[in-house]
């Protein structure tokens, strides 16, 4: 009988919880964030513990990336080639880490943001500090080893990292709701501080920072906020202020030039091209005008960066623009989350060294556990040879006299004799009295004739007496912490040694730049916005050379003061301000901005319907007309054109505006609807409202129909012709009627 179907019921929201819980949790532990053991995360510690088993050694042949990302996936990370060869190429990348943990061969990109070549293309093998001291001793049982993804194959679960690489090479994750970004820092500071905690326990955060100074970038650079350094390594979060560092050299001319030698950590990758275009930009937008020339000169050897300045420049006043108004200048968020006890922590400056401290005891611990163990085996097995030697006669007399080899152990284990033949009666005395281990026994049936030379013998004896101090070494290591203790601070000693590199960063105080702008020329421009929507201004004798041009290409030209604004009101029933100074300004023909980047305006959802200069905006009056007919006009000094972008007027639901004007005394609209109705009114009939304000009804329409185009004239004008319908209309010579009415059908 088919068994019956059982329906659960459960709460939806617990389900989605739990769900979410354990999707966030997988991110969080086996993906994004690094343990604070080895300081990598699994894909980093995979890739190059798969580097190990394949046998890619510092000094070996490299092999092909593909090979090693291929392998790594099919054995312990399938999760997609990409993420694996990124993170070999990072840990390759001396630009981004203290220290390189894997040396690659070929084009592994560059600080300018350039991307590495395609796994086929490139090569890699172990870096030496991470063979020596992230994988050294895995043979040794230092670590726990679990089962891969499909359970064919055993992994470590963490390396065994000899110091802090978490804090040395730093890290950077994006998890679910939670993200790391950890400075790298310098190993000799950082190994200083591991052996101050070894020998005491007891010590603070701030007695550490005697030893790790701060942050140490592969990019160099100037830490200038030194004081906040206690408070960030104290709760492990805070912002670190770093600045490039720049030189000043005098060229040809007497002309300055401003070298950028050392960039911002923050500005690795595209950041570079962005600095340039922003420097650019404070000429475009006249920021500063003693820019003569920009060029990026960096190569292998290391960044220049060259900006060429007048003669007459004031060059202290421009390191501080360029620290104010470019990434020159630069924050790095510190948050140093990391996995430890396999839960997420914040942790201090102390938190990490005491974790990265205490697996190494563990690690320690269990290494010389191992190193123990083999060394009683070799001391038994020396023993039993050495004894062996001392009765050989004997030995190779029960060898010659026994049928087999499990007859010759039993009586080198337990003494037995029979069925062995002896040559004398002493001899069977003597072999039964013969108590070999199971382990000697073996290896004296295996042992070869040529042992038996004097010279070897004496070697025997001598590792013996070598085997018998190792023990003690070892017993003694793990007898006493203080023993152990040293014998870390040693091995940090050599790490030191042979990796450890000077400083690269400064650290220090640094007043905030301050930029003294100067006093901006008042003057007046002309502002061009063609049919695309692209802005740009020119100086009045440009425009009056290119009059003609200027009012063939343009769809709105306006005068205008350089420290003004331009106002933009759109069919939304929005205002959006230009700064005239954030336009571009040069010669006629230069192509503009485009009015999205210099405003609040979006191309893709609004129309401009009317543009107008700012000065004396609040002593106009402008007039609404909506799609549907509803007219007021407002004035000007209801709006705040210092800011981006305000409402301009209210609209009803589906309504838009059609029209907007300034309004004078002798104002006259003309209403154009979809059917062909056309009413004139005289503005005065419009009423004054507020902005908020949706109006009033300017013209009945019938059914479904709407205003097409809203047209505004003065009485003081000759002729006013507009097209309606494909139909020419001199709107000066239309009587005008009374506002609310449904107006003439033209034909």
């Amino acid at each position: 009988m088919k068994e019956q179907e059982r329906i659960l019921k459960t709460e939806y929201s617990e389900v989605m919880q739990k769900s979410y819980i354990d999707y966030a949790m997988s991110v969080i532990i086996a993906r994004a964030l690094p343990d604070v053991r080895d300081g990598l995360k699994p894909v980093q510690r995979r890739t190059l513990y798969d580097m190990h088993e394949l046998g890619i050694k510092h000094n070996g042949p490299y092999r092909k990336s593909a090979r090693i990302v291929g392998d790594t996936m099919g054995k312990y990370h399938p999760h997609g080639d990409s993420s694996i060869y990124d993170a070999l190429v990072v840990m390759s990348q001396d630009f981004k880490k203290g220290l390189a943990l894997v040396d690659g061969h070929g084009n592994f990109g560059n600080i300018e943001g350039d991307g590495a070549a395609a796994m086929r293309y490139t090569e890699a093998r172990l870096a030496k500090v991470a063979e020596e001291n992230l994988l050294a001793d895995l043979d040794k049982d230092v670590v726990d080893f679990i089962p891969n993804f499909d359970e064919t194959e055993k992994e470590p679960s963490v390396l065994p990292a000899k110091f802090s690489n978490l804090l040395v090479n730093g890290s950077e994750g994006i998890a679910v709701g939670m993200a790391t970004n950890i400075p790298p820092h310098n190993l000799a500071e950082v190994i200083e501080a591991e052996k101050a905690y070894i020998k005491n326990e007891e010590i603070t955060t701030e007695e550490l920072l005697k030893y790790i100074k701060g942050p140490d970038f592969p990019t160099g650079g100037i830490i200038t906020n030194k004081d906040e350094l206690a408070e960030i390594y104290r709760t492990g979060t805070g912002k670190i202020k770093i600045r490039g560092k720049v030189e000043i050299e005098k060229a040809k001319g007497g002309h300055t030039l401003v070298v950028i030698t050392e960039i911002p950590y923050t500005m690795i990758g595209s950041g570079i091209a962005k600095f340039l275009q922003d420097v650019a930009a404070l000429q475009e937008t006249r920021k500063t005008t003693d820019i003569v020339d920009i060029s990026n000169q960096s190569s292998k050897e290391g960044i220049r960066i060259v900006i060429e300045l007048k003669r007459d420049a004031d060059v202290e006043n421009f390191k501080n623009l360029l620290y104010k108004k470019t990434r020159l200048e630069d924050t790095f968020g510190a948050n140093m989350l990391a996995i430890a006890d396999g839960r997420p922590e914040t942790l201090s400056l102390r938190d990490a060294i005491r974790y990265n401290v205490e697996f190494q005891y563990e690690v320690n611990r269990r290494k010389y556990t191992t190193l123990l163990r083999k060394e009683r085996e070799k001391k038994e097995i020396q023993e039993g040879l050495i004894k062996a030697c001392n009765v050989i006669d004997l030995i190779i007399e029960i060898l010659r006299g026994s049928h087999d080899k499990a007859q010759a152990k039993a009586c080198l284990v337990e003494g037995k004799t029979t069925g062995i033949k002896f040559k004398a009666k002493e001899s069977k005395i003597m072999a039964e009295m013969l108590h070999f281990t199971e382990r000697q026994a073996d290896a004296i049936l295996e042992l070869k004739l040529y042992r038996l030379i004097g010279l070897e013998i004496d070697a025997l004896n001598k590792q013996y007496e070598e085997t018998t101090a190792n023990i003690y070494k070892y017993e003694d290591l793990l007898d006493r912490k203080e023993s152990m203790a040293q014998e870390m601070i040693k091995e940090l000693d050599s790490v030191k040694k042979q990796f450890a590199h000077e400083r690269r960063t400064e650290i220090d105080n640094v007043e905030e730049a301050v930029v003294v702008e100067k006093p901006v020329e008042e003057m007046e421009m002309m502002f061009l916005m063609d049919r695309f929507g692209y802005c740009r201004v020119v100086d009045i004798p440009t425009y009056e050379r290119n009059a003609d041009a200027a009012q063939a290409e343009n769809s709105y030209i306006l005068k205008c003061k350089n420290t003004g604004r331009i106002c933009a009101f759109t069919d939304k029933g929005n205002l959006h301000t230009i700064k005239v100074s954030d336009l571009p300004y040069g010669k006629f023909r230069d192509k503009g901005q485009p009015i999205d980047n210099v405003s609040g305006f979006d191309s893709k959802t609004e129309d401009v319907i009317y543009m107008v200069s700012q000065e004396d905006i609040d002593q106009k009056c402008f007039i609404f007309v909506t799609k549907q007919s509803m007219l007021k006009y407002v004035y000007g000094a209801e709006f705040n054109v210092a800011k981006r972008t305000v409402a301009a007027t209210k609209l009803a639901d589906d309504d838009e505006v059609v029209g907007v004007s300034e309004m004078f005394d002798d104002t006259y609209l003309a209403m154009a609807s979809h059917k062909g109705y056309l009413l004139k009114i005289d503005t005065t009939q419009i009423p004054e409202k507020k902005k908020t304000a949706i109006g009033v009804r300017g013209m009945k329409l019938v059914g479904d129909d709407y205003l097409e185009q809203a047209y505004f004239g003065r009485n003081s004008d000759e002729k006013n012709i507009v097209e309606f319908h494909d139909r020419h209309i001199d709107l000066r010579i239309i009587r005008a009627a009374n506002r609310d009415g449904k107006g003439s059908k033209i034909k």
